[in-house]
């Protein structure tokens, strides 16, 4: 049987799990990338791989096999990463009433709740006036996105291969073949994962889809003096209000109420605070979420601010310097659910809308789609699920 050949446009995260789920199957593959490095949504991240953000059933499944494979590929990779695990930290009643469910909710998980000294010795840098205590969870990853990014096409290319081809933009495709221009590249199977760029391939097809953009303010705080290290990443109690997976607590809703009275401008610009720390100690802060097909470039200073504000009452630093600040944008479904994999033609899949759960999902998803497409002939399924 001759060996199947596959293009993958787009070299972000989605794009790089596709590949690596083809290359372990012994496809020849061109990754096509527009630009001449990943700079989009994949390197603009925390690069938190979390569990704890998905509710029970496919997308846990999905994103602790994400987890697997992520561990796999940066020891063989040689990519620095961190199971620092989580702290949800509560500092009122209502916030440690909903850890106090969210434990209950999630025993099988191994979710434990830590009093005030207990959090302090995970995580010396907490606020501890007011503490309540910490949901603490184990299964929490972290990498700098930036790093593994940019490492793991070195990777799959030393490993398996696979060509990567940057700078060429794929403006059409009409199966076989993906057009740049006038150069054509041909493949038994293509991939479409060009993440928020929607609007170059299959413009028509996205205009009918529950699909938008999300733009996310960020920033990042000098590496910490004396080699400090902030032990698991940091989540406020804007945070509970945040994820699917939380929604599973009967308090949420009491406590919503009160943060709409107390922080109605972190609600309106999609803010809640969470800090990861990379692997030479520099600290990622964010982040807001600002929704629309059409974003204004520039950023909104008070929504940093905000940001800050709200970090000051869960940690401090001894070292606060802002070193950078940026956004990103990634494509967001409309509808709630969690990603869409579309067949739009025959020998052509597009996947999509992971939304901010990119680095959490995207091994996992690539993984199953391909491994389900090896037992039947072929992805025809189009879907929004």
């Amino acid at each position: 049987m001759a060996q199947r050949s596959a293009i993958v446009i787009g070299a972000g995260i989605v794009g790089l799990a596709i590949a690596r789920a083809l290359a372990i199957r012994g496809y020849t593959i061109k990754v096509i990338d527009r630009n001449e490095k990943a700079v989009g949504a994949s390197i603009r991240n925390f690069g938190m791989i979390w569990p704890i953000g998905q509710p029970d059933g496919k997308l846990y499944e999905r994103a602790m096999l994400s987890r697997q494979i992520w561990k796999e590929t940066c020891d063989s990779a040689g990519i620095w990463y961190d199971e620092a695990g989580s702290l949800h930290l509560a500092y009122d009643n209502d916030e440690w009433r909903v850890l106090e469910e969210l434990q209950e909710i999630y025993r099988h998980r191994g979710y434990r709740l830590l009093n005030t000294t207990d959090t302090k010795q995970r995580a010396p840098v907490v606020v501890e006036k007011n503490l309540r205590g910490a949901l603490f969870s184990t299964q929490e990853l972290i990498v700098d996105p930036r790093k593994a990014i940019e490492r793991i096409p070195f990777w799959l290319e030393e490993k398996y291969g696979v060509r990567f081809i940057w700078g060429k933009a794929i403006t059409d495709i009409c199966y076989p073949a993906a057009y740049s221009g006038k150069e054509v590249f041909e493949a038994d199977e293509i991939y479409v994962c060009s993440g928020a760029d929607f609007e170059t391939l299959y413009p028509e097809l996205y205009s009918s889809l529950p699909i938008t953009k999300c733009k996310l303010q960020m920033m990042r705080m000098a590496e910490q003096p004396g080699n400090l290290r902030i032990g698991p990443a940091l989540c406020g109690g804007l945070s509970l209000v945040h994820y699917n997976s939380f929604k599973a607590a009967f308090s949420l809703q009491q406590l919503k109420q009160r943060f709409e009275q107390k922080y109605p401008d972190h609600l309106k610009w999609g803010i809640h605070v969470m800090v990861s720390q990379n692997e030479t100690g520099e600290l990622t802060i964010g982040d807001s979420h600002e929704y629309g097909l059409t974003h204004d470039p520039f950023d909104r200073q008070f929504i940093n601010q905000l940001i800050l504000g709200y970090l000051k009452k869960f940690a401090v630093f001894p070292k606060e310097k802002i070193t950078d600040t940026w956004n990103g944008i990634y494509s967001k479904l409309t509808n709630g659910e969690s990603h869409i994999v579309l067949g739009p033609e025959k020998g052509v899949t597009i996947i999509n809308g992971l939304g901010g759960a990119g680095m959490t999902l995207s091994f996992g998803l690539c993984e199953q789609l391909i491994a389900g497409k090896t037992k039947s002939k072929d992805i025809t399924t189009v879907s929004v699920q």
